[in-house]
C-alpha cells in the first residue's frame, strides 16, 4: 500500500508524468467522442433505412465494427450504411488497434514503470543514520571494501544517478541511494554531515567534483578518493580533511618490494611505533624448520603473528614446518624488522643476473614497479604491447608477452622474477600459467582486479598475488580507526584495548591468551613508555595498554573472553 502511495505521489508531483498523463486524457476524451458520434450517426442512418434501435445498441454496433469483430448481426442494407460502415471500421483499427495502444504505453504504462523502479530506490536517509559510510562509486575496490564495512558493522550506502546501476546493486544486496553524485542536495539527503567517511574511486575530474560538492554540505566529514595522475594531487587535497591514495602506484611498489633480489623485510602496516612486516620463507634459511626451531623471539625479538600461504592467513602453529612457499608475518620495532631481514635473508651467492625481473605491462603499476627497483638499483626489463608506452629503450621491449620470443628477447631464461600488471585479470592468469611452464623455478608476482580471480592466478603458478581492490579497501578502512585499529586483511588486525581485570597481576604464560583467543601480544603501552613483544614473563598492570593482533573473529572472541563489560 506505501509502494502504491509513493507511486501515486510520484505522478502528482513528477511534471514530465502530469503531463503524461494530461495528453493520455485528452486522447480518451476524443476517443470517446468519436465513439458517441459514430452512435449518434448510426441511429439517423438506421431511421433512414427505415429501422429503429436503442442507444445501447448503437454503442454496441459501433464498438464491434471499430474493434473489428464484426459480429454481423446488425448491417445496413443501403450504400450509404456500408460506406458509413467502411468509415468506423478503418478509423476504429487507426483508433483502437493502433493509437490507443501505443498511446497507453508511452503515457501511462511505460511512467508507471519508471515510477515503480524509481520508488524502489530509495533518495534519503533516515535522519537518524550517522557514522556510516557514503560511496558515489561502484567497482571492485568500493565491493570490497563494503565486505569489509560489514563484518565490522559500519553501516554504508553507493550513490548513483544510473537507474539501471541502482537496481543492479540493490538486487545484488547491496545498500543504494538514487541521486545525483554531483549535487549537494544529494549528500544533505543521505546526512553527509553525520557520515563517518566519503569514498569516491573514479577518475580525478570526478572526484575532484564530488568532494567540493560534499565539502558544500560539510566541511569536516573526512572524504578518501583515489588519484590516477601525481599531478591531481594538489587539487584533490585542496577540500582539506581528506585522504588521496595512488593505488597504481602503491600497488606497483608493494608487488616490486616483494621481488627475490629486493632482500630484507617488507614493511606491510605501522602502529605507533610498533611495525608489521612480511618476509618469503624461500629467501631464508628457515625452509623445513618449525617456528619453535626458529627461535625468533628469542634471537630476534620479533612475533610471527601470521604466516601467509598462497593468499590465506594461517594462525602460526610452533611446530608446523616452513615451506618454500611460505611467507612469514612478522612484528616488532622497526629496528628489530631490520635487523630480521638482515639475518634471516640469504644474499645471493652470484651476481645479480641482467635483466633479474621482468616486469610485464608498462602501465602505471609497471612504471612505478620499474621506479622502486630502479631505485634499488635492480636490473629490470618492461615488455609491453603499445607502441606509444615506455621512452627507455634500455628497459623497455615492444611486444606481446604472451609470444616465447618476446620473452626470450627480455631474458626469461635468466631473470629471478616475473611481476604480471596488466588490468586484465584473464590475461593475468594466462601469463602467469606460460611463464610457470616456461620457468618452473622462477618467482611470479601477479596483480589480481578482481578478489575472486587470486585463487585462480594461484593455481595458475603465482608464487604472489596482490589484490588491488583488497589493498585500496584495506588501505580506506585504516582512516576509519586511526587510533586503536589497524587492518591489513580479512584474517589480520592490530588493535589497542585497556588491560582486562583477568590479566592484572599474571604473567602471559599463566594466561594461555593465544591458546584461548588465538590473539598474539604484539605491544604494552605504560605512561607513554612502549614495550614491543613483551617477556611472557611480564605481570600485568592495569594502567597498560596492549596492543594485540588476530583474525576479526579472534579479536571477537578476545573481547567476549576479557572484556564482557
Amino acid at each position: 500500500m506505501k509502494l502504491l502511495l509513493l507511486q501515486v505521489l510520484f505522478f502528482v508531483k513528477n511534471e514530465k508524468a502530469k503531463k503524461n498523463v494530461y495528453l493520455l486524457t485528452r486522447f480518451l476524451f476524443f476517443l470517446t467522442f468519436i465513439i458517441s458520434l459514430y452512435s449518434v450517426l448510426f441511429h439517423l442512418i438506421m431511421l433512414y433505412e427505415g429501422r429503429d434501435f436503442s442507444w445501447i445498441t448503437g454503442f454496441y454496433w459501433t464498438l464491434t465494427v471499430m474493434s473489428t469483430l464484426g459480429f454481423g448481426d446488425i448491417t445496413f442494407s443501403t450504400d450509404l450504411g456500408l460506406l458509413f460502415t467502411l468509415l468506423v471500421l478503418i478509423s476504429g483499427v487507426i483508433l483502437l488497434l493502433i493509437m490507443l495502444p501505443f498511446t497507453f504505453i508511452q503515457f501511462f504504462w511505460a511512467p508507471w514503470l519508471e515510477a515503480q523502479n524509481e520508488t524502489r530506490i530509495p533518495r534519503i536517509l533516515p535522519k537518524e543514520t550517522k557514522e556510516h559510510v557514503i560511496i558515489p562509486t561502484f567497482d571492485a575496490l568500493t565491493r570490497n571494501l563494503v565486505e569489509k564495512l560489514r563484518k565490522h558493522l559500519y553501516d554504508y550506502c553507493f550513490v548513483t544517478a544510473d537507474q539501471q546501476l541502482a537496481h543492479e546493486i540493490q538486487d545484488s544486496g547491496y545498500n543504494v541511494i538514487f541521486g545525483e553524485i554531483d549535487d549537494p542536495q544529494t549528500y544533505d539527503n543521505i546526512n553527509a554531515d553525520q557520515a563517518a567517511l566519503v569514498v569516491t574511486t573514479a577518475d580525478d575530474l570526478m572526484n575532484t567534483n564530488i568532494s567540493f560538492t560534499v565539502r558544500e554540505v560539510s566541511s569536516k566529514v573526512p572524504i578518501a578518493c583515489s588519484a590516477d595522475q601525481e599531478h591531481s594531487l594538489d587539487i584533490l587535497n585542496y577540500p582539506g580533511n581528506i585522504h588521496v591514495f595512488l593505488f597504481m602506484k602503491m600497488l606497483g611498489i608493494n608487488m616490486a618490494e616483494k621481488t627475490m633480489p629486493v632482500a630484507g623485510t617488507h614493511i606491510i602496516g605501522r602502529f605507533e611505533e610498533l611495525r608489521v612486516g612480511e618476509i618469503p620463507v624461500r629467501d631464508t634459511a628457515l625452509v623445513g624448520k618449525t617456528l619453535a626451531e626458529s627461535r625468533l623471539r628469542n634471537d630476534l625479538g620479533i612475533t610471527v603473528i601470521g604466516i601467509l600461504e598462497k593468499g590465506k592467513i594461517l594462525t602460526p602453529d610452533p611446530q608446523a614446518k616452513l615451506s618454500v612457499t611460505n611467507i612469514l608475518i612478522i612484528a616488532g620495532s622497526a629496528t628489530e624488522l631490520e635487523n630480521a631481514g638482515k639475518y634471516l635473508v640469504t644474499p645471493p651467492s652470484q651476481p645479480l643476473p641482467r635483466p633479474t625481473v621482468l616486469i610485464l605491462g608498462g602501465g602505471r603499476v609497471g612504471e612505478a614497479a620499474a621506479g622502486y627497483l630502479e631505485a634499488k638499483n635492480v636490473p629490470y626489463i618492461i615488455i609491453e604491447k603499445r607502441q606509444n608506452v615506455g621512452t627507455n629503450h634500455d628497459h623497455h621491449i615492444h611486444g606481446d608477452a604472451a609470444d616465447i620470443n618476446t620473452l626470450q628477447e627480455a631474458g626469461i631464461d635468466k631473470a629471478s622474477s616475473v611481476i604480471i600488471t596488466t588490468h586484465n585479470d584473464a590475461m593475468n592468469i594466462y601469463l602467469a600459467f606460460y611463464c610457470r611452464q616456461l620457468r618452473p623455478d622462477i618467482q611470479i608476482i601477479s596483480r589480481a582486479g578482481e578478489e575472486r580471480t587470486v585463487s585462480k592466478l594461484f593455481r595458475a603458478g603465482a608464487d604472489l598475488v596482490d589484490s588491488f581492490a583488497s589493498m585500496g579497501a584495506t588501505a580506506i578502512m585504516n582512516i576509519l580507526h586511526p587510533t586503536d585499529t589497524s587492518f591489513f586483511s580479512d584474517a589480520l588486525n592490530v588493535f589497542l584495548v585497556p588491560t582486562p581485570e583477568a590479566f592484572i597481576g599474571k604473567t602471559l604464560t599463566e594466561l594461555r591468551m593465544r591458546e584461548k583467543t588465538s590473539c598474539s601480544l604484539l605491544a604494552v603501552k605504560n605512561e607513554g613508555s612502549f614495550m614491543t613483544n613483551p617477556d611472557p614473563t611480564t605481570i600485568f598492570d592495569d594502567s597498560y595498554e596492549l596492543i594485540l593482533a588476530g583474525s576479526i573473529e579472534a579479536e571477537e572472541q578476545f573481547r567476549r573472553e576479557y572484556l564482557k563489560k
